[in-house]
């Protein structure tokens, strides 16, 4: 079954646009991935891990994240206040996913460096 817009609009082109977008839009797939791979993850544990992204991206993408289903948000009424942030079952079925582009990118990416060494030609190093 193809998946179709809600709003009624043609699908585009390419019918796994919509999860490409979703899926691997920036940021997504390294916060998918930490939580996966290390678990429930407090704001800054997450922001941590990631190194370079902001504050103010990383909240986000995360509140993006949790709409889609794909991140759980649990707050503790404590003081202070805790906030922890974990993968959903849904967002852990995309493993297989990213299993399938890891062993891509292992196979292929030595040469896609050299199609486009041979496009551009080298490098300055």
């Amino acid at each position: 079954m193809t998946w179709r817009p809600s709003t009624g609009e043609p699908v585009a082109a390419c019918p796994i646009t919509p999860a490409v977008e979703l899926i691997f839009s920036r940021w997504t797939t390294p916060i998918l991935w930490a939580l996966h791979e290390f678990g429930t993850q407090r704001f800054v544990e997450l922001e941590r891990r990631l190194g370079t992204i902001s504050s103010k991206v990383l909240t986000q993408r995360l509140r993006q994240l949790e709409r889609d289903g794909l991140v759980e948000r649990r707050y503790h009424a404590e003081v202070p206040p805790r906030v922890e942030y974990d993968i959903t079952d849904l967002g852990r079925s995309l493993q297989p996913v990213f299993a399938a582009v890891g062993t891509w990118s292992e196979t292929n990416m030595s040469s896609v460096e050299k199609a486009r060494e041979a496009y551009t030609g080298p490098l300055p190093r």
